[in-house]
């Protein structure tokens, strides 16, 4: 069984499906919410465990019930958390999220207190795959130190200086639209020529593989036969939240399996399509025999 260290962030998330985005000093009567561990290594760490990796997960959390909580969901999934350290200097991050029943955008409010580093860790695995999000620097680094043979992914989901340190020591560093969009200072559009020049820039500035995930337009990246938009699938979408650090978390495994890169990124763009359709990320976190069914179906089409 191949094994996997996620380093990074840990949340509680509270998802509530609204039928569209309050207005200001109104009262929205919901019916159920999800609560869930969160958080984007987090995220990535559940899927490639209940893919049956033998998966690790690094992190950091406050001394309160939301770390109870997290830790209690985490355990009962098969992650192993010997490097899962718990902090009085700080809460644990809450995200409570709106989910939009309307057009499936989701709207965040984060509770987080100063973010605090976690203490070294005496690492004793010897992961085939490393996964960052960009969070726990100090950690990441002796990582991609310690294990230079392993395949290693950045999650860019937002610029932020551990984001640039970070992009030139990975194997791929995959970046958001925002992040694309940031670092090169482009505006909306986004069309083709302005994610060849960005791709350009970040690939000769990170000096790494570079891709470029774009919702549900799918994910664009460079091989030796050109630029390449790889799409995604159309979903109901109900809730977007997470979806990224899923693909993330698809693409490592499917890369590891021996897939080609194209490839790898077209079965990680139908798993961020698929959990979209459901509330809260533990929950929805598609089966790998439902990626590969609905690959088929697509092929088909």
């Amino acid at each position: 069984m191949k094994q996997v260290l996620c380093i990074g962030h840990s949340a509680y998330d509270i998802t509530m499906q609204v039928e569209e985005y309050p207005k200001e000093n109104s009262k929205v009567r919901i019916g159920k919410t999800i609560s869930c561990a969160g958080g984007a290594a987090t995220n990535a760490g559940i899927l490639l465990s209940k893919w049956g990796y033998d998966t690790y997960l690094a992190s950091v959390v406050g001394n309160d019930d939301y770390a109870r909580a997290i830790e209690k969901e985490l355990r009962a999934l098969g992650l192993h958390l010997d490097y899962f350290q718990i902090s009085d200097a700080f809460q644990t991050t809450v995200s409570y999220i709106l989910a939009s029943r309307k057009n499936g955008s989701r709207t965040i409010v984060v509770s987080r207190t100063k973010q605090v580093e976690m203490d070294d860790v005496a690492f004793q695995i010897a992961p085939d795959a490393i996964l960052l999000d960009g969070e726990e620097l100090t950690l990441s680094l002796k990582a991609l130190e310690m294990f230079p043979n392993s395949l290693s992914i950045l999650d860019a989901g937002s610029l932020k200086p551990n984001m640039l340190l970070l992009a030139s020591k990975v194997d791929y560093c995959i970046t958001s639209k925002d992040f694309l969009m940031e670092y090169c200072k482009f505006e909306e559009p986004l069309d083709q020529k302005k994610l060849m020049d960005g791709y350009e820039k970040m690939q000769k500035d990170f000096g790494t593989k570079v891709i470029v995930t774009l919702g549900e337009r799918g994910s664009f990246t460079k091989d030796e036969t050109g630029y390449h938009l790889v799409p995604s699938i159309k979903v109901e979408a109900i809730d977007t939240t997470g979806c990224g650090d899923l693909y993330h978390g698809a693409f490592l495994y499917f890369m590891k399996e021996g897939y080609a890169l194209l490839e790898s990124m077209r079965y990680a763009n139908i798993t961020g399509a698929l959990a979209a359709r459901g509330l809260g990320r533990v929950n929805s976190v598609p089966s790998l025999e439902e990626v590969l069914e609905k690959s088929k179906e697509d092929a088909s089409l």
